[in-house]
Parts: C-alpha cells; sequence; structure tokens
C-alpha cells in the first residue's frame, strides 16, 4: 500500500503539471491578444501553443497507462489493467532469467561460504546459547504433548500395532546377518576368550577350583580318606588346577593365533546354521512369536516401561525447568565445539561446501519455476485497482515529469520551428 508521503508527493506534481499547463494556456492568449502590438509576441504564441500540445500529449500518454483517459473506450489506453496477466509473466520470467538463473544463483552460494558462515555462526557464544535454548523449548513442549493421555494411547497402540506386525525372529536373522558379515563375529569370540584366559590367570579363580577338586578327592570313599590323611589332597587339587589352567591357557593361545582353528571353524558354523535358522526354520519363527506375544502383552512389564517412562519424563521436566538444564548445558556446549571444531577444519568446510553445490541445482530449477509461478498469479490475482494505486503512487511522481517536459521542450521546439519559419520567409 502506497504511504501517505508517496500519495502527497504524487499530488503535488500533478498539480505542478497542471498550473504548467494553465500557464502555457493563459500565456498563449495574451501572446494572441498582443500580437497585433508587436511581432516579439508571434514568437512566444508559438511556444505556448506547442507547449500546450506537448503537455496535453504526453498527459494523454502518462493517463493512458494506468486508465482510459475520460473514460473514453480509446484504443491502446488502460494498458497496464488491459496486459495486468502479460506483465505478471513477463515480470516472472524477467526476475528469474536474470536474477535466479542456475549459474548466478551458484556463484552467490560460492561467494557467501556457507561452510564458513555456519562454523562462525555455530562457534559464537551467543547463538550456541540460543539453539540450547531452542532445543530445550522444543523439548518443554514436546514433554507437555507426550504428558497428555490420548497421546501416550496413541503411541503405545500404534507401537505394539507395527511391533505385532514385525518377523521377530527373521529380523533377529537380519541383525546378525548383518552383525556378522566378513566374521565379524571372531572378535566376539576373541574377547570371550580373553576375558577367559584372564579369569583363568586369577589367583582367586585358581583357589576356587582347587578347593573344589579338593572336595571332589575327599568326597571319594576309602581313597579319598586316604588321601586326605596323608596330606595330598589339596596338593593333588593344586596340581591338577595347574594342569587344568596350563592346558586351557595354552589353548586359548593357539585359537587366538591362528584364525582357522577348527575350533573357529566350529564356531563359525554354528553362527551360520543359528541365522539360518533364525530366517528360515518355522519352529524358530513359532518361538519367535511366542517370545513377541509375551513381552508385548506381559502386564508387569508394561507397568515398568510405563513407569520408567513417566520416570524419564519427570527428571526430563524438573531438569529443563532449572536455569543450570543439564541438557540446555549439553546442548550448548555441543554447538560450540562442533562450530569450532568445523572452523579449523577446511577440508570438512571444502566438503559441506561441495555437498552444497552438487544439491542446489536442482533445488534451484525446483523452486525457480515455482517462484516464476508464484508471481505471475500473484500479478493476475491483484485487483486491479489495487495494481494500478500501487505502480502509479510508486512510479507516477516520475511520470509527471514527462508532463513538465513535454511542455517545456513542446513550446521550445514550437518557438524553433517558428523563429526558423519565419526566416525563411
Amino acid at each position: 500500500m502506497p504511504t501517505l508521503s508517496q500519495i502527497e508527493q504524487l499530488q503535488r506534481m500533478k498539480r505542478f503539471a497542471l498550473y504548467l499547463l494553465l500557464a502555457a494556456a493563459v500565456l498563449y492568449a495574451l501572446a494572441m491578444a498582443l500580437h497585433r502590438f508587436h511581432p516579439l509576441f508571434g514568437y512566444v504564441a508559438a511556444f505556448a501553443e506547442a507547449a500546450m500540445v506537448g503537455a496535453i500529449a504526453d498527459w494523454f500518454a502518462v493517463v493512458a497507462l494506468f486508465r482510459r483517459p475520460f473514460g473514453l473506450p480509446i484504443p491502446h489506453t488502460a494498458i497496464i489493467p488491459q496486459n495486468k496477466q502479460r506483465i505478471g509473466n513477463n515480470l516472472a520470467a524477467f526476475i528469474c532469467q536474470h536474477f535466479l538463473s542456475t549459474e548466478q544463483v551458484l556463484a552467490k552460494i560460492r561467494e557467501f561460504d556457507p561452510a564458513a558462515r555456519l562454523a562462525n555462526w555455530l562457534a559464537t557464544p551467543q547463538q550456541a546459547q540460543l539453539l540450547g535454548r531452542l532445543s530445550a523449548d522444543a523439548a518443554r513442549y514436546s514433554l507437555i504433548a507426550l504428558e497428555d493421555s490420548r497421546v501416550q494411547h496413541f503411541i503405545r497402540d500404534t507401537a505394539i500395532a507395527r511391533l505385532e506386525q514385525v518377523d521377530f525372529a527373521r529380523a533377529s536373522g537380519e541383525v546378525l546377518d548383518l552383525l556378522t558379515h566378513d566374521r565379524r563375529h571372531q572378535a566376539l569370540l576373541d574377547e570371550a576368550l580373553r576375558m577367559l584366559d584372564e579369569l583363568l590367570a586369577s589367583p582367586h579363580v585358581q583357589e576356587q577350583v582347587s578347593e573344589a577338586i579338593a572336595g571332589e578327592l575327599r568326597s571319594m570313599n576309602y581313597l579319598g580318606g586316604t588321601l586326605q590323611r596323608l596330606g595330598v589332597d589339596e596338593l593333588g587339587a593344586r596340581y591338577s588346577t595347574a594342569k587344568l589352567v596350563s592346558g586351557l591357557s595354552g589353548l586359548i593361545a593357539d585359537i587366538c593365533r591362528d584364525t582357522r582353528h577348527p575350533l573357529r571353524e566350529r564356531f563359525d558354523h554354528y553362527v551360520a546354521d543359528f541365522v539360518l535358522r533364525l530366517k528360515d526354520d518355522p519352529d524358530m519363527h513359532l518361538k519367535g512369536e511366542q517370545i513377541k506375544a509375551h513381552l508385548l502383552h506381559h502386564p508387569q512389564l508394561s507397568d515398568a516401561l510405563s513407569q520408567a517412562w513417566h520416570d524419564l519424563l519427570d527428571w526430563l521436566r524438573d531438569d529443563l525447568g532449572r536455569e543450570d538444564s543439564v541438557l540446555r548445558t549439553r546442548v550448548t556446549a555441543t554447538v560450540q565445539l562442533l562450530g569450532e571444531k568445523l572452523q579449523g577444519d577446511e577440508p570438512m568446510r571444502a566438503w559441506i561446501n561441495e555437498q552444497i553445490m552438487v544439491a542446489a541445482p536442482r533445488w534451484i530449477e525446483q523452486y525457480r519455476e515455482d517462484i516464476r509461478r508464484y508471481i505471475a498469479e500473484r500479478v493476475d490475482a491483484w485487483d486491479t485497482g489495487e495494481l494500478v494505486g500501487a505502480l502509479e503512487h510508486n512510479i507516477g511522481r516520475d511520470l509527471q515529469f514527462i508532463r513538465i517536459n513535454g511542455t517545456l521542450v513542446g513550446g521550445s521546439i514550437g518557438l524553433l520551428i517558428y523563429t526558423v519559419t519565419q526566416w525563411l520567409r
């Protein structure tokens, strides 16, 4: 909408152009009345006559842009209202071609350096605190929504319905198949063997094993009593324990050194067979469905999960309500650390910019057409009176100079023509 200042300036310029036309008319009348007294008034009359013609012609041209002069249906008048749709299409095409071309936008993105701007923005403490505060506000709003019983019932029913559709056994098999690809499960075996070796090397464990062996020896009827009287039951137990630990440690060492040890091969076969059974064995499928049904509909488990859920929500609510919120502090610190790391990592910034430059053309092409269509539709849907008023009040003041210049230039040309005519005579 035009401002009051624009309206006043336009009206002032219109009055000035009109007064100039009236002045030319008065001057023409005076010059014609005084022409018989002196030939000089002929030159004044010629100037004033041409000035009136120029002023009226340019008035007609300016008015014809916005409306029909005097409301008369003169052809090629009210140009803007009559060509509103074409103007909208041409304006949209002009903006998209000269301001939103792919090369121009990409050049601007390259000059903008989004990754560096992002890094600097994130590394600023005020911006990091802002993101932390916004995250806390969003989390607080989410908690309020999650406390509503309708939302809780919806989430629970949706989750249960989705879980009921899952083939528990087959899904477990798919996960295990992925986890054991390229013999990744051998690392788990190595870790288990290492822990077993450390356990066997523990004096406390060895003492417990020795006591267990000694107890077994003493429990033997005649031989046990004899060994105990001779005092060799504990000695034999410690000897047996040492041999057992030594043998097991050696076996563990052999397995750890040999990636193709027979026990490793047996472990591979067992894992592969178990994964295959999970995927295709009907019995495993039935057991999986039974376990799933038990978990989903077990009342104690449901109550425990519900209580844990409410405890989590209570903790989050209490934390977010404090000024020294742990979550808000962590988010703020993480955002600032991310920005600082990004500032010092030029290859990462280059990678981000490269990804933006790769993805940008597709988005530019898509949204440029949306922008073009929006501009064309907006101009076409614009009320004609509103459109004409907006244009007239924004550029009308400058258009009034055409009337003023037409008056002065027309008068000067008329004077020149009259002078040359008199000189030729």
